[in-house]
C-alpha cells in the first residue's frame, strides 16, 4: 500500500463537497478518477497531496496514511509552470538545492585556489553530498527527460508562455518526472487540448505508467479508457462505483439501444431518455439510448461502452416519460 484515505469529508461554506470518500493506492496501480466538473475530484486530489485538510465529523474519520516510500508528483489543472522562464531554467529549478550547493562549492574552490584553505572541510562535505544526490548528472537528466517528452535542444531557450497548451502540459510533466515521484497525480491534464495532442498525451501516460503509479482525474472518459486499470466514478462528492472498464460495463443497471426515429420525434427522445449519440440521416436520426426498457418498437440492443456507463450514472434526464417513442 502506497497511500490510503479513509472516510474523507470536506465542506466549503457549509456545503459538503466530499462525503465519506475512501481510496487505496497500491503498487503498479493505474487509476482513472472520472466525474463531471464540480463533483469534487480536484478537492480530493488537493487533500491527497496535503494542499488541503479534510474536515472531521467523528473521531477517527479523515485519516490519510502513506508508506515511507511514497513520493507524489502532482500536476494541477493550470500546470504550475513559471510562464516567463525558459524551458531550461524551469527544468533546472527542480534542482535548486543542488545548484545552490554547487554555487557554494565554486566559491570555496576560488578561495582555496587563492590559498585560503579554511573552507576545505566544508567543501569536501558539500562535494560528497552533491555527488551522492546526483548533482553531476543534472544536465544529463534534464536532456533525457525533455527528449522523451519530444523537446529538442533548440527549444531549451524558448520562453514557456510561447508554447501551445499541449506542449505546456508535457513540460509540466517533464518537470514532475525530474522529481522522480513513484505516484504521479494528474488533474484534468487534457483540458483545452486539441484531438491530436490528446491522443499523444494518452500514449505518453500509457508509457509513464509502466514504471510508476498514475492517478488521472478527468471528465473525459476516452482519456482514461485505454490508460486506467481501475476506474472510479465520482458523483456529488462520493465515489459512486469503481472497477475495471469491463466490470463497470457489466454492472450497468440500464441497457443500450439503437433506434431510428423521424425528425419530428427527436426532441421528444432527447427529453425522455439518456441519449448518448444522435446521427442525422435523411428524414430523421439514428439514436443511441441508455434505458432500462426498449425506447422504440424498432430499437435493438447494442454493446455498451464506457461512455454509456458515464451517461448511465451522470446523465440528466430532462423529462419523466418512460414510454416508447
Amino acid at each position: 500500500m502506497l497511500l490510503r484515505m479513509t472516510d474523507i469529508n470536506k465542506f466549503y461554506n457549509g456545503n459538503q463537497v466530499l462525503s465519506h470518500v475512501s481510496l487505496t493506492v497500491e503498487d503498479h496501480d493505474r487509476i482513472g478518477l472520472v466525474g463531471v466538473n464540480g463533483c469534487g475530484k480536484s478537492t480530493l486530489l488537493r487533500i491527497l497531496t496535503e494542499q488541503e485538510l479534510p474536515d472531521h465529523l467523528v473521531e477517527g474519520d479523515g485519516e490519510i496514511a502513506r508508506s515511507a516510500k511514497t513520493s507524489i508528483g502532482y500536476l494541477e489543472q493550470m500546470g504550475g509552470l513559471d510562464r516567463e522562464s525558459t524551458v531550461w531554467e524551469e527544468m533546472r529549478s527542480v534542482f535548486r538545492p543542488l545548484l545552490e550547493t554547487q554555487e557554494r562549492m565554486h566559491q570555496l574552490e576560488e578561495a582555496m585556489q587563492s590559498g585560503d584553505m579554511a573552507g576545505a572541510e566544508e567543501y569536501h562535505r558539500l562535494q560528497t553530498w552533491f555527488e551522492n544526490n546526483g548533482g553531476y548528472q543534472i544536465d544529463v537528466k534534464i536532456r533525457t527527460v525533455l527528449n522523451g517528452m519530444g523537446f529538442t535542444q533548440e527549444t531549451y531557450s524558448r520562453i514557456i508562455s510561447g508554447f501551445s497548451g499541449g506542449e505546456k502540459t508535457r513540460l509540466a510533466i517533464a518537470r514532475l518526472l525530474l522529481e522522480e515521484p513513484n505516484l504521479l497525480i494528474l488533474d484534468e491534464p487534457t483540458a483545452g487540448l486539441d484531438p491530436s495532442e490528446r491522443i499523444r498525451f494518452r500514449n505518453l501516460i500509457s508509457e509513464l505508467s509502466e514504471d510508476r503509479i498514475v492517478l488521472l482525474s478527468t471528465h473525459i472518459v476516452s482519456d482514461i479508457e485505454y490508460i486506467a486499470g481501475d476506474i472510479l466514478l465520482m458523483k456529488d462528492g462520493c465515489l459512486a462505483i469503481s472497477g475495471t472498464a469491463e466490470e463497470l460495463i457489466d454492472s450497468m443497471p440500464e441497457l443500450v439501444w439503437s433506434c431510428t426515429v423521424p425528425k419530428s420525434r427527436i426532441d421528444a427522445c432527447l427529453k425522455a431518455y439518456k441519449v448518448a449519440n444522435v446521427k442525422t440521416i435523411p428524414g430523421g436520426a439514428e439514436l443511441r439510448i441508455v434505458s432500462k426498457g426498449r425506447p422504440a418498437e424498432d430499437a435493438v440492443r447494442v454493446e455498451p461502452t464506457l461512455e454509456d456507463v458515464f451517461l448511465c450514472y451522470f446523465g440528466e434526464r430532462t423529462g419523466d416519460s418512460d414510454g416508447t417513442v
